[in-house]
């Protein structure tokens, strides 16, 4: 893989913005800093780019952002986040959503050269090949729920930790028949989250298992149509859905058809979504907004040049107990 101008920044002990303004020949450079970067882009076989130009230049003022879907309440609340710093920093915001588009990797190589950074958020947007070209490239960039690809930054909620407490809640209370309700395969996050519970699960004193119904969506309808299939047969001891969108379309279509909630069946979410609170829904909290607010940060550290070094940022998650698993003491 080619040298790129974080690796030349690094090796020379500078900013990638003193390394774009040396390979702009600017007069602001010492000379003793300007040999040192040319020394390093020497050894290294630098061949500088358009892009790592405009790290420095700041030229389009502008951040990106790429979501595989822009419907639902999680990633309405992270760029919420985003936009809120994003704001403070004087950058305006470009967003892209991949859902649907054939020409998904074409469409995030376009906007990386109209914006200084891209922020780009789940595994279900680009493939992580498209991720390293693009850092190779000089564009920064900062993944947010998904694993870290090569350097580059990345900004993730605690799953694992989570998901074993919200199941040695339900196993405490009784729970021994447990059906997961998400897709692993398209989800970084969700399968910590069945990870989590798989494990909880073995480490248990008591015999309890969990069935895996994979899903195509995240959302409400699938949440009910999810509940339809299981009210024709034995209902399990408790859901644990993957998201809070799913466990509210359950809750609905579960009280609609009388089933007395929570001693027949429990059910959980992910996320606290507005909505949850309302409804009673036992789920695990994880900072939406803050996800959103510490990769623009993260990005603008990229794009002036403050910091040469790779972050990987975890933030903390916290289980929420209420209503649709246990009458008693609920968790504020």
């Amino acid at each position: 893989m080619r040298a790129t101008i974080r690796d030349v920044a690094r090796q020379a002990g500078v900013s990638i913005a003193t390394v774009s303004r040396v390979m702009r020949d600017s007069e602001t450079v010492r000379p003793e800093t300007r040999d040192r970067v040319l020394a390093a882009a020497g050894d290294l076989e630098f061949v500088p780019s358009h892009l790592g130009r405009q790290l420095a230049e700041r030229r389009h003022a502008a951040n990106g952002i790429v979501f595989p879907d822009l419907s639902g309440p999680y990633y309405a609340e992270v760029v919420l986040g985003y936009e809120a710093v994003a704001a403070e920093l004087g950058r305006s915001v470009l967003i892209l959503s991949t859902r649907g588009r054939d020409d998904a990797d074409d469409a995030v190589r376009a906007m990386a050269e109209r914006c200084d950074g891209l922020v780009v958020v789940s595994g279900r947007t680009v493939d992580d090949d498209v991720v390293a070209r693009l850092a190779a490239r000089g564009t920064s960039l900062v993944l947010v729920a998904r694993p870290p690809v090569d350097t580059v930054d990345s900004v993730n909620a605690e799953n694992d930790a989570s998901a074993r407490a919200l199941t040695r809640h339900l196993l405490d209370l009784g729970a021994r028949r447990l059906v997961f309700v998400g897709d692993p395969s398209t989800s970084p996050d969700v399968a910590e989250r069945l990870h989590g519970v798989q494990e909880a699960l073995t480490e248990a004193d008591v015999a309890a298992d969990v069935e895996i119904r994979h899903v195509q969506n995240l959302d409400e309808q699938c949440g009910a149509e999810v509940v339809g299939d299981y009210l024709g047969r034995a209902l399990p001891d408790a859901f644990v859905c993957a998201n809070d969108e799913l466990a509210l379309g359950m809750l609905g279509r579960l009280r609609a058809a009388g089933v007395d909630l929570p001693s027949r069946v429990r059910v959980t979410g992910w996320d606290d979504v507005m909505a949850a609170r309302y409804a009673g829904l036992t789920t695990v909290r994880q900072p939406m907004r803050e996800l959103g607010a510490t990769a623009a940060r993260l990005l603008d550290e990229l794009i002036s040049g403050t910091r040469t070094h790779p972050r990987h940022e975890l933030l903390p998650t916290q289980l929420v107990v209420r209503t649709s698993t246990t009458l008693g003491k609920e968790t504020p």
